[in-house]
């Protein structure tokens, strides 16, 4: 699914589900694996489309919104999407979790260009973080994080990494037979071995049957910056990683 285009604020849904947070997780990794890089993490980027306000021009239920991101539309730019009917239900929770979000008090960036100085001096963040082929492989590239995340949840990251630690950004832990811990970002897991990229962007690879424990770490390696950065820096620094949209 590479486009949602048809989908105009118009009509509230009328029959909606109850959905867990499972469901909205699930939902958002689907939703900016495939929706993002043409809608944005706010579903607002393509003109007169606003995803995230859980109102459609074409739809009445939630059903009916699954049904057009599995089927797309004919004769629009909203192709057909290879999803199961649960999967596209997790992007209806996920969009109507932008819609709940939406209605709370809204998270504005502040002056990127100071916001990459202080991203580049006095934030450290490139000796975890990538840009453009600059800095550490460590964390995720940030290259196009405007592209993926909501302002508000980069403003989370920032001040409450522990809140929300994506799948794919979870460390792996590694302590061998001999009492040797080692972290990092899980590059390979097979039946007999594990590859890290270490914290200091080494490749290491363990035998499992060398190993005395080995699993995702449950919380992020990042700081918070709550207390390291005054909020209009905060400010700045999220106006910075929101303007992060690809080379």
């Amino acid at each position: 699914m590479k486009f949602l285009i048809p989908l105009l604020v118009t009509i509230p849904l009328l029959a909606q589900h109850g959905y867990t947070p499972a469901d909205i997780e699930t939902g958002g990794r689907v939703y900016r694996s495939n929706c993002s890089s043409c809608h944005g993490p706010n579903g607002d980027l393509q003109p007169g489309v606003d995803l995230g306000h859980g109102k459609f021009r074409r739809a009445n239920s939630d059903e009916e919104v699954a049904a057009i991101i599995m089927k797309g539309i004919p004769g629009t730019g909203m192709p057909p999407g290879n999803f199961s009917e649960s999967q596209a239900l997790t992007v209806v929770a996920y969009l109507r979790s932008l819609a709940s979000a939406s209605n709370v008090a809204t998270v504005v960036g502040g002056d990127a260009v100071h916001g990459k100085d202080i991203f580049m001096g006095k934030g450290g963040c490139l000796s975890c973080h990538r840009v453009r082929g600059d800095g550490s492989r460590v964390g995720p590239d940030l290259t196009d994080i405007g592209m993926l995340r909501r302002t508000a949840d980069l403003q989370r990251s920032l001040v409450d990494p522990d809140a929300e630690v994506l799948a794919q950004n979870r460390y792996f832990r590694v302590v061998t037979k001999a009492g040797v811990t080692v972290t990092g970002r899980l590059l390979n897991e097979d039946t007999f071995s594990v590859q890290l990229l270490d914290s200091t962007e080494h490749l290491r690879s363990f035998k499992k049957a060398d190993l005395k424990e080995y699993s995702f770490l449950e919380k992020s390696t990042m700081p918070s910056y709550k207390d390291r950065l005054t909020a209009q820096e905060l400010s700045d620094v999220v106006g910075y990683l929101t303007s992060l949209k690809g080379l």
